[in-house]
């Protein structure tokens, strides 16, 4: 038997932010919207609403949810995300944290 050959692996550490890291110009976007629907897919399981009932009462489309579950958010905008996730959640507070980009830094917080 041959002995296995070690390879070395490098680690690199992310920056917080996927879309950041593969360098998606939208990358902040892509991960306010990934952060909203992660609300609204703990919500609508904590309820153990399903999509047609969470339309019912929610008055969004069933389509609406289904999207947001299946990860496909590109039709929403982050106010429609935003309205969804108030619609489920009445206490609901949403901070943005603005900062400027500088030439040290690879990403920023969203």
């Amino acid at each position: 038997m041959s002995k296995a050959k070690e390879k070395e692996v490098e680690v690199i550490t992310g920056s917080g932010n996927i879309w950041q890291d593969l360098s998606y110009s939208d990358a902040d976007i892509r991960q306010a919207k990934g952060r909203l629907a992660a609300q609204i897919i703990g919500i609508l399981e904590g309820r153990k609403l399903s999509v047609r009932n969470a339309a019912k009462a929610m008055g969004f489309a069933a389509a609406d949810f289904s999207r947001v579950r299946n990860a496909d958010y590109g039709r929403f905008t982050l106010d429609r995300m935003i309205r969804m996730l108030s619609a489920l959640d009445e206490t609901l507070a949403v901070t943005v944290d603005l900062r400027r980009r500088d030439s040290t830094s690879q990403h920023a917080s969203a």
